[in-house]
């Protein structure tokens, strides 16, 4: 499996922007996908799951109320929809695929995206 994460950029505090992560072949309706980011000089940290339909999903609480994560199984894609950014949300992000399952711990996921840097001004 092959993901391809796009959408990230400079953007000013308040701001939105989607994460689309497009997987290659045909299992991507089985995988439970998360997204997590890492800032400089920090590890790596989770920030959002979903499981293989959609229909359960997890946010990190950071984000709770401003990132919404989602897939279209057609399109083999996941999105982050993030709102009211903030500063502290600058980071490289990337989206990773579990086929044995999902959740916060990054163990959890087999494949991993080349990421896609945000910038969040304040």
């Amino acid at each position: 499996v092959q993901l391809q994460a796009s959408g990230g950029g400079l953007v000013q505090a308040g701001d939105s922007l989607r994460l689309s992560c497009v997987a290659s072949g045909s299992t991507f309706s089985t995988y439970g996908m998360g997204w997590f980011r890492q800032a400089p000089g920090k590890e790596r940290e989770f920030v959002a799951a979903c499981n293989w339909s959609g229909s359960s999903t997890y946010l990190a609480d950071s984000v709770k109320g401003r990132f919404t994560i989602s897939r279209d199984n057609v399109k083999n894609t996941v999105y982050l929809q993030m709102n009211s950014l903030k500063s502290e949300d600058t980071a490289v992000y990337y989206c990773a695929a579990g086929p044995a399952g999902w959740g916060t711990a990054k163990k959890n996921y087999d494949y991993w995206g080349q990421g896609t840097e945000v910038t969040v001004s304040s």
